[in-house]
């Protein structure tokens, strides 16, 4: 028979209400009391009815992921990371694509409180900016935690410093030899777009490379615009040595335009990427890029939005460190 919030309480010597307390993560909970009643929901294996919850504390318990991202790999990095979020705190998760016309997010957006109630959302890029989806979210007093927003000084959630990732990857092919370094950039209304592009620029601009707007092309953040970009600057008439892509998905792209030429990467042509997710140490040769604890930022952001739930002032912007990793798709260039 299925374990009741009665039992616990009865094991755990406690009020109910203090279980509940203690299972919603409440402040002001003793740590000696709050190990009593995880012990004891711990030996009677007790699972949080969400309905009943929902029905005594005026909440849905779910959250929302709000996204129009073209990367599914980014995507489903960070679901598993607030997959963990909630899991932890007893939450369900559900995922709210919002369209891109104007009125279609704002629409978009009204159903998924129709269907779910969330009691807050996290939004991803190039969301976390949009400014008609954070209109309807703080005109509805609806909680939202962002990643990698824009203007993060207002906000909760989290970010990294994707400017000095950038300039370190970019160093790092420069310390390999390579002067005629290309650029992929992401979609525009992305702050990624913006702070991987800067980073590029402030590389070459320290290494004593001028800016060739030639080796500048824009992406989509997605496969099909890395095939595409990719074409583009390895049908220059002085090709670069290097590609640097906005994203791995693009960067996955570009290996296979080159790869469609006949040319070897990384002997012909060396590729680097951004994000470190699955495909680029799914890909043949293994992607240099930019790791971005993307999982973990999933899961941070989860935990500032249950904080702001809980408690009006509570949440922060969080930071997170990145790491450039050098793998087999780059190498010093090949004497022309």
């Amino acid at each position: 028979m299925r374990s009741r919030i009665e039992d616990v309480a009865a094991a755990a010597g406690v009020s109910m209400k203090t279980v509940s307390r203690v299972l919603n993560n409440e402040p002001n909970v003793r740590d000696e009391m709050r190990q009593r009643v995880m012990a004891a929901v711990e030996k009677l294996q007790y699972r949080p009815n969400l309905s009943a919850r929902s029905l005594a504390g005026q909440r849905s318990y779910v959250i929302a992921l709000v996204y129009n991202n073209p990367s599914r790999n980014y995507l489903m990095e960070i679901q598993s990371g607030m997959l963990d979020a909630c899991r932890d705190n007893h939450y369900n998760l559900v995922l709210a694509p919002v369209g891109a016309p104007k009125q279609r997010k704002a629409d978009d957006l009204k159903v998924v409180f129709e269907h779910f109630s969330p009691d807050g959302v996290v939004l991803i890029p190039p969301l976390t900016d949009d400014p008609v989806v954070l209109e309807f979210l703080e005109s509805h007093d609806v909680p939202f935690a962002c990643i990698a927003p824009k203007h993060p000084s207002d906000r909760i959630g989290v970010m990294m410093d994707e400017t000095a990732a950038v300039l370190e990857l970019i160093e790092g092919l420069v310390a390999q030899g390579h002067r005629r370094i290309a650029h992929i950039k992401g979609p525009p209304a992305h702050g990624a777009c913006q702070w991987r592009y800067k980073g590029y620029k402030d590389a070459l601009r320290k290494a004593g490379l001028d800016y060739d707007a030639d080796l500048v092309v824009q992406g989509a953040f997605s496969f099909e615009s890395g095939i595409e970009a990719g074409d583009r600057l390895l049908d220059l008439s002085a090709p670069p040595t290097a590609i640097f892509a906005a994203n791995d998905d693009m960067a996955a792209g570009v290996i296979r335009a080159a790869c469609e030429r006949g040319l070897a990467v990384p002997r012909d042509i060396s590729v680097c990427g951004f994000d470190d997710t699955p495909i680029a140490r799914h890909i043949y040769p293994a992607l240099t890029t930019v790791r971005q604890p993307t999982s973990e930022m999933g899961r941070l952001a989860t935990l500032q939005l249950l904080a702001r739930i809980r408690a009006d002032d509570g949440g922060c912007m969080v930071h997170v460190e990145h790491e450039v990793l050098f793998r087999e798709s780059t190498q010093p260039p090949a004497k022309r």
